[in-house]
């Protein structure tokens, strides 16, 4: 439904206007008729939350592969030739890999549950000349809401009256300061994070209060427009689906290729029909890992828990994987890179000379006590403990409630040892003239037993205004125009920096007018605030950088406020200066070629929309980047989704940007996200070393079946004994090549190229290398057998049988790194690997013990000369692909390049 006002319209209209328009007089409201009239022709005042995947359909994108469409084909097939025993095994390993996937992505959407905010949301609303307390969801346009700190605002308005209202809207604009409110109208092209007359849904009031006129709900709110951004958006597939996919594409154009020649040489000549027919089913069976979903879908499971337990919550398995292949991450500032929270940062006092001396070693305020002794230091804190609105409130524990700058102000006293609380009772406030948007300025009139005191606090500029003496020491001297240039190019200086500045200054006197009180002030000083960086966050960038991975910052805050940030955690080097300011973008659809280039180079934006911010987002992924998200605001939802990875802050983070994210970390922390994505590259080698692992094995089992064909047919290898293989004594080593703890040092090395396939040329001929060698021992092994033991076609098929089972098993230890000691290394070292081994020869074992199992798989009790053939044939590949390696790493010591051999 179209509403016929909104906050876009209101912010222009005076007060008596937007009265007049919504038929409401300021002292009654709603009537309650009223009210249930227009919550029904406007629904409720709820955004619609993005719809969480119906089961069935997280169930069945488990079963979208190349890999398990061709084995369901596989167990079509085995099913009209009655082999019903092959198709069972075919669909068990399809249900299994399914069931898993299912299972951890239900696991996650549990964890997300937990962090759902289950607070119902009220809100003081004017019905009937009557305040009433009523839920959000039931408030509709026109009503009149009363606002105070603490409050959350539920709606957006238009302000009809206010007093010392600021409200706190960083999660929608990013902005880290309170916006000072007033009831002024303002011109049509006003951008949001200056509409002072308006206050939005989702949004806190922080100090003062406030009333204003209900103009837009739920989905028509800035912050429900927002959330139709993100179900704009649209998400990509993760690299490694694609990789997957391109992998399975091979395999298939492999196995038909071998299946057609063997085809149209069995029909050369003359074999029978259904020979050739299960014979290719036996190579399509051969050439596909069967195992390689469940594999990977176990990796990146483990992955998942290994995150959980690392504060970070993952909502799709692939995300895990796709971490590893990040080379940009666009990062919030407000929340992201620094605490949220007012510090303060720098003092600035008067000097002899009349100079004004900038003391920026007070960064410890919110840890420790601070040691100053100068009498300005000590005026000047007690200025700003008395100058000051902020309140305790007792929830547990003593909260601190009202204005950052006036809670920063509490902190800095209270950690220099001054008791606030005394001090308030000690000076008691008999007058005070609150801050404005037009004066710039706040001061209070304090009576002690000494006499009366007035505390001054305000803009540089306007303040000084209003003194005319200046603390310098123990004197008090007269402020002369020097002095007064001093000062503003001090703050000027330390605005440059990035700094929020005030100005402070006092009075003291036997009597003074309670109503005119601010003039022939004494200047005290300045103090610069800050919203400063997170404690782990420069070692975290610095991580990144060593990682070959771009932290870009997006944020909607001051651009000086976000260079100085940068700088301070390392983004930039101190003498970066190139920013881009979101008002200076142009429409997307007019970047040009320079603009793309521009942003590229960036490192830091600031003023930015949500839609920018989204578009930042496309043009860093059409250069072919991969991208992660981080924020925590509702500003950053439509990014978070529209990035490869959205990662959102699970304590503080707005429930649509946790909702949408697919990571949601637990503590807030940038360094987890450092961790993770140390976690997804290691899952990556991981992945590449099973994936050639298993395609060489399976690689080794077509070229096997195919050259038996035509030397020994009758001594082949079975349907059902390669797929034994493949999903026992093939699954088990690559399982645990899965969960391998991975390199040390790969975060010391660059990102994973998306673009590159999991098993690129060089790897390609690695696995025809070891295939080669494998189907070489093999058929040695059976050529062996029948010239020199016995003739016997089924016993030479149990040779090859064996042979091949202990050749893949003993191949898991020819996956170590080819730097690596051959018998000291990463595989070695992996108990999992060892597991496998013994758990694979017990399989071995009960095949052979076990009657039902041998006629299932077509097996005879052999001789002992026998088994120590097949052993010794197995251990062939293993010794000689070793002897490969030394000798490769000898030729590249000598600087000799082999050319991806």
């Amino acid at each position: 439904m179209e509403l016929k006002y909104s906050a876009k319209d209101t912010y222009t209209l005076s007060i008596d206007e937007v009265l007049a328009i919504f038929q409401i007089n300021i002292d009654i409201g709603l009537s309650k008729v009223e009210a249930e009239k227009r919550s029904k022709e406007y629904g409720l005042n709820v955004y619609i939350s993005q719809k969480p995947k119906n089961p069935w359909l997280i169930l069945l994108e488990q079963f979208k592969s190349p890999i398990v469409y061709l084995l369901i084909f596989g167990a079509v097939v085995s099913l009209f030739f009655k082999d019903n025993i092959e198709a069972a095994a075919i669909l068990v390993v399809i249900l299994v890999n399914a069931m898993i996937g299912f299972f951890m992505e239900m696991q996650a959407r549990s964890s997300m549950k937990a962090l759902k905010e289950m607070d119902i949301i009220k809100t003081k609303v004017l019905r009937d000349g009557k305040v009433q307390i009523i839920p959000a969801e039931n408030l509709t346009l026109g009503d009149i809401v009363m606002l105070e700190a603490g409050d959350l605002i539920p709606g957006d308005g238009r302000l009809l009256v206010v007093n010392q209202l600021k409200c706190d809207e960083s999660s929608l604009t990013g902005e880290s300061l309170p916006t000072q409110k007033n009831t002024e109208k303002l011109p049509k092209d006003t951008v949001l994070g200056d509409l002072q007359n308006m206050v939005f849904k989702g949004s806190s009031v922080m100090n003062g209060t406030g009333k204003a006129i209900i103009t837009s709900i739920a989905q028509h709110t800035e912050l429900g427009k927002i959330s139709s951004l993100v179900d704009q958006s649209t998400e990509t597939a993760s690299p490694l689906d694609k990789k997957l996919a391109v992998l399975s594409k091979t395999l298939i154009w492999v196995t038909l290729i071998l299946t057609s020649i063997f085809a149209i040489t069995g029909i050369i000549q003359g074999k029978d029909w259904v020979i050739i027919i299960k014979t290719s089913i036996v190579l399509a069976i051969a050439a596909f890992p069967e195992g390689l979903p469940i594999v990977s879908t176990v990796a990146l499971a483990n992955g998942m828990l290994l995150m959980a337990k690392r504060n970070a919550i993952v909502k799709k398995l692939s995300a895990v994987e796709t971490l590893g292949s990040t080379n940009i991450i666009l990062t919030d500032k407000t929340g992201t890179l620094t605490e949220n929270k007012i510090y303060v940062e720098t003092l600035a006092f008067p000097e002899e000379n009349r100079k004004v001396s900038i003391e920026s070693d007070t960064l410890v305020f919110k840890d420790g006590a601070i040691e100053k002794s100068h009498i300005n230091f000590e005026k000047l804190r007690l200025v700003g403990a008395l100058c000051n609105d902020a309140s305790i409130k007792k929830v547990g524990i003593k909260d601190l409630i009202g204005d950052p700058i006036d809670i920063a102000l509490i902190q800095f006293a209270n950690a220099s040892d001054l008791k606030t609380d005394e001090i308030k009772i000690q000076y008691e406030r008999i007058s005070e003239i609150p801050f404005s948007s037009e004066t710039k300025i706040m001061g209070t009139l304090h009576k002690s037993k000494e006499g009366f005191l007035v505390a001054a606090k305000g803009s540089v500029e306007d303040l000084l205004v209003k003194c005319t003496k200046i603390q310098i020491g123990d004197n008090v001297k007269d402020l002369d125009e020097d002095a007064r240039k001093g000062i503003l190019d001090s703050s000027e200086k330390m605005a440059a920096d990035g700094l929020r500045v005030l100005a402070f200054s006092n009075r003291e006197g036997k009597d003074l007018n309670k109503n005119d009180f601010l003039n022939e002030l004494v200047f005290l000083g300045m103090i610069g605030f800050l919203d400063p960086p997170r404690l782990d966050i420069k070692a975290a960038i610095h991580s990144c950088k060593d990682a070959g991975i771009k932290v870009v910052m997006i944020t909607g805050d001051h651009p000086l406020t976000a260079l100085n940030i940068a700088k301070k955690v390392g983004l930039v080097d101190e003498n970066e200066q190139n920013f881009i300011i979101g008002k200076d973008l142009p429409p997307m659809q007019s970047f040009t070629k320079d603009w793309k280039k521009r942003i590229l180079s960036t490192a830091i934006f600031a003023r930015t929309t949500p839609q920018q911010k989204l578009e930042i987002a496309g043009v860093f992924q059409k250069a072919g980047n991969i991208v992660a998200m981080t924020g925590d605001g509702v500003n950053d939802t439509p990014a978070l989704k529209k990035a490869d990875v959205g990662i959102a802050m699970g304590l503080r983070g707005t429930q649509v940007a946790k909702e949408t994210a697919s990571i949601v970390l637990k503590d807030d922390s940038f360094k987890s996200i450092v961790a993770a994505v140390a976690n997804g590259r290691a899952i990556f080698q991981n992945i590449r070393k099973f994936v050639v692992y298993l395609v060489s094995c399976n690689l080794s089992e077509i070229f096997i079946v195919t050259l038996l064909g035509f030397l020994a047919p009758a001594a082949t290898l079975l349907p059902l004994q390669i797929l034994f293989l493949n999903m026992v004594t093939d699954i088990f080593p690559a399982l645990a090549l899965g969960l391998g703890i991975g390199d040390k040092n790969v975060m010391k090395k660059p990102p994973i190229d998306a673009k590159k396939a999991i098993v690129d040329k060089k790897d390609w001929i690695k696995i025809g290398i070891y295939a080669l060698i494998i189907t070489f021992s093999v058929a040695s092994a059976v050529i062996y057998c029948q010239e020199f033991i016995t003739p016997d076609d089924k016993i030479a098929n149990n040779v090859a049988f064996i042979t091949l089972a202990f050749a893949q098993l003993f191949h898991v230890f020819n996956m170590s790194a080819f730097d690596s000691k051959v018998f000291i290394n990463d595989i070695t070292k992996n108990k999992y690997v060892w597991l496998a081994v013994v758990i694979c020869t017990g399989f071995m074992v009960l095949v052979f013990v076990s009657p039902k199992m041998r006629l299932v798989l077509d097996l005879d009790i052999l001789p002992t000369k026998i088994w120590m053939l097949a052993i010794l044939a197995s251990l062939f590949p293993l010794v000689l692909i070793q002897l490969y390696k030394i000798v490769l790493r000898n030729f590249y010591s000598k600087g000799i390049d082999l050319k991806g051999l």
